[in-house]
């Protein structure tokens, strides 16, 4: 295998795939990145089993020459130690060259390395999956959706299935769900898709989602989704991204949620994230995080948290609207800024069925997001 390829493209297409490394690989070919090098393109891929990311390179793009391919062949690397010299190489060119027993040689301006490889036939073969349907759904609406619901997942592994955010699609509506039981959040939206084509209980780790979102650029652009039995492809650009499904059945969550409150305040979502930001730094002094919400006179509603050591936080802000019965009740601080902070709306509607009932959170200008928080019991 011999080439000379751009550095710029090859350390993107590194820094993409590195992110299905293994940080401690069962079987050393799984710590490692494969090149695989035609006249067509390089390919780089790696994989932890649980998730492979794929990224090709065309050896030329709008008229312009990246790699020139010298001899076809394959390689795989150490990512540990490429992740790290590639984008510190000195010239705009990087010309790898591969002999007997995978013996790597890299070499840029003035800067020689050589490096053992390791025979790429070892290298775990990509998942085949067939792509009779392909979902499409625009790049920021997909890294949107992630952002507002992967803050509810687990992160026990005792309840794997919980560390995933829960993907269904029925009559054209996509949503994604994650719980950790003590919290959920949910958000739609409509997608175009036939009315035939429905999916359930695709639940895909939340740690799996946020790599998935580093990679989708800050644009509208489709990606393609592919749901098989027990594994979801993603397709951007020239990345590949292969996730396995993860096991078990997600709990239905869908009686969390009532539908007729006692109380509904709406409050200006700015105003209630400073004030819960403030409640929060003497709440967490307590390790309990607990912040009280309490109704008062005049439309008020007055925020506070306590210290034994430190003091008290007391904070009032104005309800925009408040209808139903008065209300006292405690719950975590960090579960409901978590929420305020992903909520894109200035006005946020907040419901209460009793003090030790489920508090729900949503935007007031629409209805594709919504919020769970669970209470805390407490004395005085």
């Amino acid at each position: 295998m011999k080439l000379t390829i751009a550095k710029n493209e090859l350390n993107q297409a590194i820094q993409n795939v590195a992110k299905a490394v293994s940080a401690r690989p069962t079987i050393p070919i799984l710590g490692g990145i494969k090149i695989d090098v035609t006249h067509q393109a390089v390919t780089l891929t790696a994989s932890d089993t649980d998730i492979s990311i794929q990224s090709y390179i065309p050896v030329e793009q709008n008229g312009q020459i990246i790699a020139e391919i010298e001899k076809p062949g394959s390689v795989v690397l150490p990512a540990k130690f490429v992740v790290e010299i590639v984008k510190k190489l000195p010239s705009d060119q990087v010309s790898i060259e591969v002999s007997s027993q995978y013996q790597t040689l890299i070499r840029s301006g003035s800067t020689e390395i050589q490096m053992v490889g390791l025979d790429p036939e070892d290298f775990p073969v990509l998942p085949s999956i067939e792509q009779n349907y392909i979902l499409q759904v625009p790049g920021d609406l997909i890294k949107s959706m992630i952002r507002q619901t992967v803050l509810a997942a687990s992160t026990s592994e005792q309840t794997p299935i919980l560390t995933g955010v829960l993907w269904s699609l029925l009559q054209g509506e996509l949503k994604f769900t994650a719980t950790d039981r003590h919290r959920l959040a949910s958000r739609k939206t409509t997608v175009n898709a036939g009315e035939d084509y429905k999916f359930n209980n695709i639940v895909i780790a939340a740690k799996t989602l946020n790599e998935l979102s580093k990679l989708i650029p800050d644009n509208n652009n489709n990606i393609d989704v592919v749901v098989a039995d027990n594994q979801v492809l993603f397709k951007l650009d020239h990345i590949m991204f292969y996730t396995r499904i993860l096991d078990g059945t997600y709990p239905d969550t869908s009686k969390i949620i009532p539908s007729v409150f006692e109380t509904e305040i709406v409050l200006n979502t700015k105003n209630l994230t400073d004030a819960m930001d403030r409640a929060y730094l003497m709440s967490r002094e307590e390790k309990t995080n607990i912040v009280r919400l309490t109704t008062i006179d005049n439309g008020m509603i007055e925020v506070s948290s306590s210290s034994t050591e430190l003091g008290r936080v007391i904070e009032q802000i104005e309800a925009i609207d408040y209808k139903g019965e008065a209300l006292r009740i405690a719950f975590n601080s960090k579960y409901m800024l978590d929420v305020l902070k992903v909520i894109d709306s200035e006005k946020i509607v907040i419901g209460f069925t009793g003090a030790m009932r489920p508090i729900i959170i949503r935007p007031l200008d629409h209805d594709y997001s919504i919020y769970v928080i669970l209470p805390y019991r407490t004395t005085g």
